[in-house]
């Protein structure tokens, strides 16, 4: 596997791909890499000639100074992670300077309206910074293939809305949320959760089971009476927010249309971790 720590390392490497026509998939990340980033990987590799990864920590989708100082940078071990799984032909390690040769600042995005959902609602300015760094890594990668998971589906939803009006020639690939054992989704928030508290977020996923099964049989304003109490009653554990919306809009919705698809969203802040998960409702 390459390392490839600057942006004229990576064109020349994508330059040599492109002569030889080989077909690049892309799964960009910010690193603290888990088993659920590997699965992005697994099916970049049944589809494409190279897989890339890249490592970077993008500065403009943090609305919290205090929240991009603590994100944790574990460059070497995310390396040998990548290398070990023998999925990813080269990682891309810029620098802010490849990624922002001018100045750290964001452009502005029509997503469709799906940045002032969810949150978008939260976190203003977060799904430009997004988009901008993927604006930007596309442009330097190249890809065919892109490769997110939906663990954060609102992302998703930005990604593709961002390559449909920007017309980039790449196609998005959504993958399913890879979970633990137990069931909670993997993320690099989980390492700081406590033994305690690890256990207890469990709840989060057996809570989205249920809601599943709720569906279409009691109303949504009574699935979220129970969502809310389920939670509440978990020591330490406050919910941020619990929705049931449309796929494709990511409009909140109080009511049943047989012919919309539906997700269940959540998050939870357990202790000072802030952990999202998500259910499509079948």
């Amino acid at each position: 596997m390459k390392i490839l720590n600057n942006r004229v390392e990576l064109e020349q490497f994508v330059s040599e791909a492109k002569k030889q026509n080989k077909s690049i998939g892309f799964a960009p990340t910010m690193g603290a890499l888990h088993d659920g980033h590997i699965s992005l990987y697994k099916e970049a590799r049944k589809e494409n000639n190279l897989v890339i990864s890249s490592i970077f920590v993008n500065p403009t989708q943090f609305n919290n100074p205090e929240d991009l100082e603590k994100y944790p940078r574990t460059v070497e071990k995310d390396i040998e992670k990548l290398d070990d799984s023998g999925l990813v032909d080269a990682v891309y390690v810029p620098s802010v300077e490849d990624i922002y040769p001018d100045n750290l600042e964001s452009k502005h995005y029509d997503f469709n309206d799906l940045e002032n959902e969810m949150e978008g609602a939260a976190r203003p300015g977060h799904f430009d910074g997004v988009g901008t760094v993927i604006e930007r890594l596309f442009e330097q990668v190249q890809p065919d293939n892109a490769y997110f998971g939906e663990k954060d589906f609102q992302q998703l939803r930005i990604i593709e809305a961002l390559v449909d009006n920007l017309k980039l020639s790449v196609k998005i690939h959504g993958v399913k949320i890879h979970r633990q054992d137990d069931g909670l989704a993997m993320s690099s928030r989980n390492m700081r959760l406590s033994e305690e508290e690890r256990n207890a977020s469990t709840i989060i996923y057996q809570t989205l089971k249920k809601v599943n099964d709720w569906f279409r049989v009691i109303t949504i304003p009574e699935i979220k009476n129970r969502v809310e109490e389920i939670v509440e009653n978990q020591k330490g554990m406050e919910l941020e927010y619990f929705l049931i919306a449309d796929e494709e809009t990511l409009k909140e919705t109080d009511f049943f249309y047989k012919d919309k698809n539906y997700r269940a969203f959540m998050v939870v802040n357990v202790g000072k971790v802030r952990l999202i998960d998500n259910m499509h409702l079948d």
